[in-house]
């Protein structure tokens, strides 16, 4: 997997998880046995092996300011971030339904939410996921979602993906924790689950942080990149 670290990842998932298209940040050494040469300036689409396919987004650009936004819960209510926002922090958590990544760890995204916000940090989740090719994201089926999983956060709908792209989320699960002044301290995983979940006593390196903002203000400088499926962007 080192070979495909001189690679930057951009767009889009499709239905095929056989293929993914990247776009070199710069000239790279060769992409596994069949790629022979990948300059700057081209894209390259290769076959991947599935355990290659997740995406991590970038790591923390600490102090980087939150965006407002209005969107829909699933009560069909507009909440702002003013409304979800807690006075010790605030917790911006790109989810969706289907991915096998969520899945896994989704007790424990409510387990450390539901902590969080029991400790004056808020907690809000967003799907942006296109709705119209992956219908299981929709938002009938999050209601149904958030209803079987006991959400005390609200579950938000992203349907232009506007905040999704201000927000730069990459990915699902893809967690953005915030200062109470507003400023990025936290881009990182849940804890070292996968596509499976990880030990049940395994670090839990989201809430860990988020306590640490709670109390200091300050995210943790090493901090480990989320990974996911792909936010399934509306095509252009």
């Amino acid at each position: 997997m080192g070979d495909i670290l001189a690679l930057r990842l951009h767009g889009y998932i499709g239905d095929n998880l056989n293929y993914v298209t990247y776009r070199p940040a710069q000239p790279c050494i060769p992409l596994f046995h069949h790629l022979s040469a990948c300059p700057a300036s081209s894209n390259v689409r290769a076959k991947l092996p599935e355990d290659v396919m997740a995406v991590s987004p970038p790591v923390c650009d600490f102090d980087a300011p939150w965006h407002d936004f209005a969107l829909p819960d699933t009560d069909g209510q507009l909440l702002t971030l003013s409304q979800v926002a807690g006075p010790r922090g605030t917790l911006v958590m790109f989810i969706c339904n289907h991915c096998p990544y969520v899945r896994s760890i989704l007790d424990r995204i409510v387990r450390d939410a539901h902590a969080l916000m029991d400790q004056g940090v808020g907690v809000v989740a967003i799907s942006a996921n296109d709705a119209q090719a992956y219908p299981e994201d929709g938002p009938d089926r999050m209601i149904d979602l958030a209803l079987q999983n006991g959400f005390r956060f609200p579950y938000l709908y992203d349907a232009d993906q506007a905040v999704a792209r201000a927000y730069g989320a990459e990915c699902t699960p893809d967690f953005f924790g915030y200062s109470a002044d507003g400023r990025l301290q936290y881009r990182g995983r849940l804890d070292a689950s996968a596509r499976t979940a990880a030990e049940p006593d395994a670090r839990r390196d989201l809430y860990l942080a988020m306590v640490q903002i709670a109390e200091t203000g300050q995210g943790p400088r090493d901090q480990v990149a989320s990974m996911g499926c792909s936010i399934k962007w509306k095509a252009a």
